[in-house]
């Protein structure tokens, strides 16, 4: 989709014994929008810390952390490109922009 976006979102996971299942459910709907995932958990606090990496819409984005948001013992944030991000054959939109002393 020509709308679709690269970001991330980090979830706090409080509780996880209780409350990992639930997330994981949500992240499975959403599953053909994930690029990556790392899960840290930390079981001596009953807590865990999931990054996701994502290619989706805002809209999706947003359904998708509005969805994990409301769970009980659950925190999200999220962070996705601009509308001008756009890949360019592998490599980074700002090659090029990066200015040496050589070129000073």
């Amino acid at each position: 989709m020509a709308d679709e976006r690269i970001g991330v979102v980090a979830i706090l996971v409080e509780n996880e014994r209780h409350s990992a299942p639930r997330v994981n459910a949500v992240l499975s709907e959403f599953g053909d929008c994930i690029v990556a995932r790392l899960g840290v958990p930390d079981v001596a606090s009953d807590l865990a810390v999931i990054a996701v990496v994502v290619r989706l819409t805002p809209a999706r984005l947003g359904a998708l952390t509005g969805r994990l948001g409301n769970l009980p013992g659950v925190s999200v944030r999220s962070l996705l490109t601009g509308e001008g991000a756009r890949r360019t054959e592998g490599r980074s939109p700002h090659a090029g922009n990066i200015k040496t002393e050589r070129d000073a």
